[in-house]
């Protein structure tokens, strides 16, 4: 089965597991390579490498084996090792890292063409954010814009979406990207202003092809069909005009040629219903932000009912969660937050080992029943300042005594003790 996938993000995610066992499936018998170009400048390639081929191999099921072209001036030798796996791949993979830098090593050489031929012969190639940049007409130099202050341009991509497809677009990933908080990352960090521009440089009846985050656009490209699978939508955009095709939308390569240039709208059908997975609802954008919270809460909520087993459960989900996402090749910083979150969950745990689940005040209850009966006795004895020092230490352990005709009443003032990390 000849197919083009392109994901917006989250390609090594556990959100997109199911995605991957799916396309794998239909790809045929030959080998499946991760071909590791476009991280190939990061001094932690070779760690990359590694965390994705674990990540198939363990999360999805499949083997992965990996073809380093990671620069254009390769050894004979290995120039024609690579060129052999892909000659024979039923299956290739490129993800994270910078569009533009690996354009730069397939220009002009045997690999820009061996990429096209897995597809030509009835293979599958699947680009996950950065290469699914490299997938269209145009492709966007986001390293360049966004960390350099480059003026907005448009760099010369693969032009697979137009070979086979006869779709021209400019493919844009994390389309819907929210990190910016105050300000618009959206569009592949671009934002508005940045995308408007760029818009402008495209010819008139070409479109930009925006995938979500955790999103997927597979293209079926012997028999023209197009299906979104994953969390998010894909929007096709004309000069700041925008249809969205939501996950779980199946459609033609003609519908989205037709959106692209302007003759067409998204095929009015029946709305999709929800896809409900493992990992949510599309529409809830997977992550372990999201995760963390949830399990966060059931935690708190375990720790105020003295629940200790329900508390260890959310602690070890977590741990869970990270393990899985510590695969997922996003550049942020959500690994860093889930693991702070889960040593302040242990040192909860760490303190209540040492105090218990019971009430404070049935634990300190027999100190202060004794103290009290000596106090009672140097009031008997006429004692008093003994007898006001015992109330003095009772008051500073934050014991409140009061004075009735039945005898003395107390009772255990927690407020000086509840500080932020302390058990409850």
């Amino acid at each position: 089965m000849s197919r083009i996938v392109l994901m917006g993000s989250g390609e090594t995610a556990p959100a997109m597991v199911k995605t991957h066992r799916a396309v794998i499936s239909a790809a045929g018998d030959g080998p499946c390579v991760l071909l590791d170009t476009p991280y190939g400048f990061q001094v932690n390639a070779d760690d990359l490498t590694h965390r994705t081929l674990r990540y198939f191999d363990e999360s999805v099921g499949q083997r992965v084996v990996p073809a380093q072209w990671r620069h254009r001036d390769l050894p004979p030798a290995d120039r024609e090792r690579v060129l052999a796996q892909l000659s024979q791949a039923s299956w290739v993979f490129a993800g994270p890292g910078s569009p533009t830098y690996a354009l730069n090593q397939w220009r002009d050489t045997a690999l820009h063409g061996a990429i096209g031929d897995v597809v030509a012969r009835g293979g599958t190639v699947v680009l996950g954010s950065a290469a699914a940049v490299t997938a269209g007409r145009w492709a966007l130099p986001v390293y360049e814009i966004y960390k350099v202050g480059v003026a907005p341009y448009w760099a010369d991509g693969l032009d697979l979406l137009s070979r086979f497809l006869d779709l021209e677009v400019a493919v844009i990933p994390h389309f819907d990207n929210a990190e910016g908080g105050t300000y618009d990352t959206r569009f592949c960090y671009l934002g508005e202003e940045r995308l408007d521009s760029l818009e402008q440089q495209l010819p008139e009846d070409a479109a930009v092809l925006g995938i979500d985050e955790h999103t997927a656009l597979l293209i079926d490209v012997a028999s023209g069909a197009v299906e979104v699978s994953g969390a998010g939508h894909v929007t096709v955009r004309r000069r700041g005009s925008a249809e969205q095709i939501p996950a779980g939308s199946v459609l033609s390569v003609a519908d989205l040629r037709g959106m692209s240039t302007g003759v067409a709208h998204a095929p009015v059908s029946d709305t999709p219903a929800p896809v409900v997975t493992e990992d949510g609802v599309a529409g809830e954008q997977p992550s372990l932000d999201r995760e963390m919270q949830t399990l966060r809460a059931a935690f708190d909520e375990a720790m105020a009912v003295g629940e200790v087993d329900a508390a260890v459960a959310a602690v070890l989900a977590l741990d869970d969660s990270i393990a899985a996402w510590s695969a997922d090749t996003l550049q942020s910083d959500a690994l860093d937050r889930a693991r702070r979150e889960l040593r302040a969950m242990v040192v909860r745990l760490g303190e209540l080992a040492k105090v218990g689940t019971d009430d404070p005040a049935a634990i300190v209850a027999p100190v202060v029943e004794a103290v009290l009966t000596a106090r009672r006795q140097a009031r008997d004895d006429k004692d008093f300042v003994v007898s006001d020092l015992l109330r003095d230490v009772l008051v500073a352990g934050g014991v409140t005594v009061q004075d009735t005709t039945e005898g003395a009443q107390w009772s255990f003032d927690r407020t000086n003790d509840e500080e932020p990390g302390s058990s409850p």
